[in-house]
């Protein structure tokens, strides 16, 4: 696959070819105290060919946090955060528009009880994209619900991620990238439920030896967050692409 082919490849959640993103996100102006919160989301992307009609295709989100104080005197916390897995079925031949349908499941993985909840949810989960000329457009969605477990610990989580890609014709595998995570935590009192965060990032499709690699970087700015929620975030990401 040349350079413009991988990068459309890696601008789809549910391209059919393995990869391993190692997504770093830095939020500034975190919490009460105004501190920094640091997230590696290790993200690996399986897809299994399931007939000549269908794929199925696994998606993992393994975070690791860095979380600071809330209060004075206390320490910062570093561990484990609730693992994430995504399944979606996905016909094998791409038509105009790209789809994949499944479920997720949160794992309760936590280290540490301040780094989410310790019991276990799940939800449904779609995405859907289509490829004009030098743009990729679409989008990922799916809402979370704990299963049971003790009020302090319940969740019910939305995420919406869309993504606005523009391959630049004269420049192959040089891209710009619109990919803003808005959530939504049903739980929190009005007012402090929505983060909708507003950027742009730029991404290179590069070789190390014969290992094609994505480099993204971006920088957004929640212009709607909760009190404590983070003011802007730094996103870089290395992702390792294993194509057929």
């Amino acid at each position: 696959m040349d350079a413009d082919a991988l990068a459309r490849s890696a601008q789809n959640p549910i391209a059919a070819m393995i990869s391993v993103p190692f997504q770093n996100n830095t939020n500034f102006n975190y919490g009460p105290n105004g501190h920094t919160q640091n997230i590696l989301n290790i993200q690996p992307v399986v897809p299994f060919r399931v007939n000549e009609d269908w794929n199925v295709i696994t998606r993992t989100i393994l975070p690791v946090i860095s979380q600071p104080s809330f209060a004075p005197g206390e320490d910062s916390t570093f561990g484990l955060g609730a693992v994430q897995f995504s399944t979606f079925l996905s016909p094998a031949q791409a038509g105009r528009v790209i789809w994949g349908a499944g479920a997720v499941v949160q794992a309760p993985t936590t280290t540490d009880s301040a780094l989410g909840s310790n019991v276990w949810g799940g939800g449904p989960t779609f995405v859907a994209l289509t490829m004009a000329g030098p743009w990729v457009l679409g989008g990922l969605v799916n809402n979370i619900w704990s299963f049971g477990g003790e009020e302090r610990n319940r969740y019910n989580n939305f995420t919406f991620q869309p993504f606005i890609n523009y391959n630049i014709p004269q420049s192959p595998g040089t891209y710009l990238s619109f990919s803003p995570l808005i959530t939504a935590n049903w739980e929190a009192r009005s007012g402090e439920q929505w983060t909708v965060p507003v950027g742009l990032g730029a991404g290179q499709i590069f070789r190390i030896g014969a290992q094609p690699v994505n480099a993204l970087a971006g920088a957004y700015y929640n212009v709607v967050r909760p009190d404590i929620g983070p003011e802007w975030q730094l996103r870089f990401q290395l992702q390792l692409l294993f194509p057929r």
